[in-house]
């Protein structure tokens, strides 16, 4: 068992956007860290929905037909399979995101 400093994992993503890094497995659950900073591609997971956690900074996630979901320090929301989404953040933010481990952080 050992103990995550999330500092630490922000210090080795120096604030490179959209390269995520591995934080913990958790059973077939895996927790990465992403600095968001710009627009990211407009993508959908087939198979998984993602959750989007904003450790710091805040993010829009925007929905395919839909309203922008924006989410602040400390807020979450849950991405359902499917859904056609482009995260982004004009200031960065660092993200955490519960995913399935064969989820392809990428999209389709």
């Amino acid at each position: 068992m050992n103990k995550i400093t999330l500092s630490e994992k922000i210090s080795e993503l120096n604030e490179k956007p959209w390269s995520p890094v591995d934080i913990a497995r958790v059973n077939d659950q895996i927790i990465r860290l992403a600095y968001f900073k710009g627009e990211y591609h407009w993508h959908k997971h087939d198979n998984e929905d993602e959750l989007f956690f904003v450790y710091k900074g805040s993010i829009v996630i925007q929905i395919k037909d839909k309203q922008d979901i924006v989410l602040n320090q400390g807020e979450i929301a849950v991405i359902e399979k499917g859904t056609e989404h482009c995260p982004k953040s004009d200031e960065g933010a660092y993200v955490l995101m519960f995913e399935p481990c064969e989820l392809n952080s990428r999209g389709d």
